[in-house]
C-alpha cells in the first residue's frame, strides 16, 4: 500500500520540478527584449537517478548513485550576446518550454493512473 504512495510523491515531486522550470523559462522569454538578460534555467541530475531504477551488474559499469549530492539548482544559462548584451535565444527557450510542459502532464497523467488504480483497488470491480 505504501508503494503506491511512494510513487505519487515521487511522481508529484517531479511534476513540481517541471512547472517550476516552466515558470523561470517564461521569465526568460518574458524578458528577451531586455538589455543584459542573462537566461536562467533549473537543474537536477541526482534526483532523476534516484526515482529511475538502476543496476551495477558488473564490477565495470558507472555507480549510477554518486556519493556527491546534487540539488535542483537556479542556473545562468549564457551562451551568445545579442547586439544589446541580451543573450536570450527565443528559440531555444521555446524548446525548453515545450520540453518542460510534455514531461509536467506526463507526470501527471501518470499520477492519474496510479490514483486510479487505487481507486480500482478500494472500490474493486
Amino acid at each position: 500500500m505504501s508503494d503506491i504512495w511512494d510513487i505519487t510523491d515521487k511522481l508529484s515531486e517531479k511534476a513540481s520540478y517541471f512547472l517550476e522550470r516552466t515558470k523561470v523559462i517564461q521569465g526568460n522569454i518574458a524578458n528577451a527584449d531586455t538589455p543584459f538578460y542573462k537566461p536562467k534555467d533549473l537543474v537536477f541530475e541526482k534526483k532523476l537517478t534516484e526515482f529511475v531504477e538502476m543496476k551495477m551488474d558488473n564490477s565495470k559499469h558507472i555507480n549510477p548513485y554518486p556519493e556527491e549530492k546534487r540539488e535542483i539548482k537556479l542556473v545562468e544559462t549564457a551562451k551568445y550576446s545579442g547586439y544589446d548584451g541580451n543573450r536570450v535565444s527565443i528559440e531555444e527557450e521555446l524548446a525548453k518550454l515545450a520540453e518542460s510542459s510534455i514531461m509536467y502532464k506526463s507526470l501527471v497523467e501518470s499520477m492519474k493512473k496510479e490514483l486510479s488504480k487505487l481507486k480500482i483497488s478500494i472500490i474493486g470491480r
